[in-house]
């Protein structure tokens, strides 16, 4: 049987050709979760397209699908069954690869010894708050004394075990956009996650561990 391998370029839909069959995967598949391969499924064989949710380890939904595969498409139910099985292969092999990528381990800065020593010293000096926002101040952070220190304090406690959040709340054209991004600029881009929207799926494609530490901002 010729088949194509995955195609997964576009994380909102993998495709996939079985001979004369199309499978594409809507939003691909969750790497978390190694006990399910949960999909939405649009299979197209010529003119009938049939679209289904289904659980590739659920054996009575594979079957169900075969069968309807089969009567729909007038396929030969060794022919449909076999499909599924390799769609399955594909795409835990696609898992299985991703999560290994996940794992490689991103060099992690460190400070210098004398970076260190810098740091330790000025965190170590009286009105730590006065001198972290007058050095606020000099890096181009114009006004909102308060609100940008207050800003920069939720900011760094993306290292903490309860990290603290924030929303910035004002008039169109008051500046809240200019004061969230000049704060932001002061954390390394290391620790920073940049998302021009948020939706109830923008985090989807995250790993489990990812987002720990980090800073997101929208």
């Amino acid at each position: 049987m010729k088949t194509q391998p995955l195609n997964t370029s576009d994380p909102l839909q993998f495709v996939w050709q079985y001979g004369e069959v199309q499978v594409v995967v809507m939003g691909g598949i969750r790497l978390e979760g190694l006990d399910r391969l949960k999909s939405t499924l649009k299979v197209q064989y010529k003119q009938q397209v049939i679209r289904t949710n289904i659980d590739l380890y659920n054996d009575i939904q594979v079957e169900k699908l075969a069968r309807k595969m089969a009567v729909q498409c007038s396929l030969g139910t060794s022919f449909t069954v076999k499909l599924l099985e390799e769609l399955t292969n594909e795409l835990e092999a696609h898992r299985i690869k991703s999560l290994q990528q996940l794992e490689v381990k991103k060099e992690k800065k460190v400070l210098s010894k004398e970076d260190k020593q810098e740091a330790i010293a000025f965190l170590s000096q009286p009105n730590l708050l006065q001198r972290t926002n007058e050095l606020i101040g000099s890096s181009g952070v114009i006004g909102e004394e308060l609100n940008r220190l207050l800003m920069y304090l939720v900011f760094t406690s993306r290292k903490r075990q309860y990290p603290l959040h924030i929303i910035s709340l004002a008039a169109s054209g008051t500046g809240k956009s200019y004061l969230q991004e000049k704060v932001a600029a002061l954390i390394p881009d290391e620790d920073k996650i940049e998302m021009t929207m948020l939706s109830e799926n923008a985090f989807y494609y995250f790993g489990q561990q990812e987002l720990r530490n980090k800073f997101a901002v929208d």
